[in-house]
């Protein structure tokens, strides 16, 4: 039986981490990985597959609707769907490809198969072939992440009621398709098939898309979307849908009560993940659960197991590739005797719709409900001579700070290269920059990030000079 200083259960961007951490650090490292391809849900099923599709997706709506402006002309324009999906195919084998590389140069063990605790130290292998595995490990870190929800009485049968790993697997362009949930995976979802003239349809519980970020970002998304040709409906509370053959059928009831249903090719459920621990044999070690299914771990994301952690989707919080990359560094340098720490309040939250919506830090609401004062710093993408140039004028820049001493307290995007541009405004609450010392800095010119420099320039007080 051989035994392994650290070895981490699931390969995705929290696992792949930690072992290649662990090894960095002269451990002897394995990782367990259930499927043939290492890199979890977000290299193989979600953000590669999704932003490769995004992107090809957002390249044809601007050949459609853009090239004119610029002077492009073309005739008998088409979508090569077949092509379309083999490129997104291709992206996720090349990083997959790069993962098995990393392993091999970092000498880190992989097993294919599934792992289930016999102890506390002890771990079983069952591979495809039925054959079996078992090794020790001083540590172990569990990396399982999540799988897609659902709600109460709709069936997931991954033929016409789908989650997003299958609508990411459809070889063919769908005439329509009922989204249930407007969250990130929702409204990502509906940009790519609405791209490529699918007859979109998302059904959010909540008053506003995207809820969990600042509302005037979902507000301004969902007059985008709409403005696209995407219909929402807000305040709608779906009960039930089902599998019709060549069609399927959601039930739902509108903000006034009345009973609605909608018919569609498909109908997508992205109503948000839960942790994933199915078959991990918990119960032959003393890790607890959490009532709604997450590991329970203290502050240093150690279990009820001490020598068991567990990291990413599957203890809960933002369910977040980069919040599980930097619980696993953490994890594994703490193991180590290093004192790193995380502040998830500056872990940056991002929406691959186009333009983009990105997010860090306290959201007004959530100021509002902690009776917080702050400034309000807001600028267009609009008056910006780059956004003009690139034909990019939708969305603002909104900058949240603190009115006595000028800490930035929160900074909320929507608008083009917002998922780059956020990591400058990260930067700024990690190092506890005044709105007046992020305004003061060069920005060159030009570009989209001077709207963040006049945004930050309002929140400090002080006068634009572009308005």
């Amino acid at each position: 039986m051989e035994t392994f200083d650290i070895t981490v259960i699931g390969s995705g961007p929290g696992g792949y981490v930690a072992a290649i951490r662990s090894a960095q650090l002269g451990y002897k490292t394995a990782i367990i990985e259930k499927y043939n391809t290492l890199g979890g849900t977000c290299t193989n099923v979600g953000c590669i597959p999704t932003k490769a599709l995004l992107d090809s997706t957002h390249h044809y709506s601007d050949a459609l609707n853009s090239f004119g402006a610029h002077g492009i002309e073309y005739s008998n324009l088409r979508l090569n769907v077949e092509q379309l999906f083999k490129r997104k195919n291709e992206v996720v084998t090349k990083n997959t490809q790069g993962l098995d590389f990393l392993m091999r140069k970092n000498k880190i063990t992989v097993f294919h198969g599934s792992g289930s605790f016999v102890n506390n130290e002890t771990l079983k292998i069952v591979h495809d072939d039925k054959t079996e595995t078992v090794i020790n490990s001083d540590k172990f870190i569990i990396a399982t992440g999540s799988k897609p929800s659902t709600i109460p009485d709709i069936a997931i049968d991954k033929k016409r009621i789908i989650t997003s790993t299958e609508a990411l697997g459809l070889q063919e362009k769908p005439e329509s398709i009922v989204i249930i949930g407007g969250g990130v995976i929702g409204v990502e979802m509906a940009s790519i098939f609405n791209r490529i003239g699918t007859k979109v349809t998302i059904l959010e519980y909540a008053d506003n898309l995207i809820a969990t970020m600042d509302s005037e970002l979902g507000k301004a998304l969902t007059k985008i979307l709409t403005n696209e040709g995407v219909e929402i409906k807000l305040q709608q509370a779906v009960y039930k849908a089902e599998n019709l053959g060549n069609t399927a059928k959601v039930y739902f009831k509108n903000k006034q009560g009345e009973e609605q249903d909608l018919t569609a090719d498909y109908i997508l459920v992205a109503v948000g993940r839960k942790s994933y621990v199915n078959g991990l044999g918990l119960e032959n070690t003393n890790v607890e659960l959490n009532n709604n299914g997450t590991v329970k771990v203290n502050e240093l994301l150690q279990t009820t197991a001490s020598n068991i952690y567990a990291i990413g989707d599957v203890v809960g919080g933002a369910m977040l590739a980069h919040k599980a990359e930097e619980e696993a560094v953490f994890v594994v340098e703490r193991i180590n005797g290093q004192k790193p720490h995380i502040n998830y309040d500056r872990i940056p939250s991002v929406v691959y719709t186009w333009p983009e919506v990105a997010s860090v830090g306290a959201t007004e609401e959530q100021l509002k409900k902690q009776g917080v004062e702050y400034n309000i710093g807001k600028f267009p993408f609009a008056v910006n001579a780059r956004a003009r140039a690139g034909m990019e004028t939708e969305g603002f820049v909104k900058v949240l700070s603190d009115p006595k001493y000028g800490e930035l307290l929160g900074v909320h995007i929507i608008g083009a290269r917002a998922a780059d541009l956020i990591a400058q405004a990260v930067v700024g609450l990690e190092y506890e920059v005044t709105a007046n010392g992020m305004a003061t800095m060069s920005y060159a010119h030009p570009t989209y990030s001077e709207v963040i420099k006049e945004a930050y320039t309002i929140a400090s007080g002080r006068p634009s000079l572009n308005i």
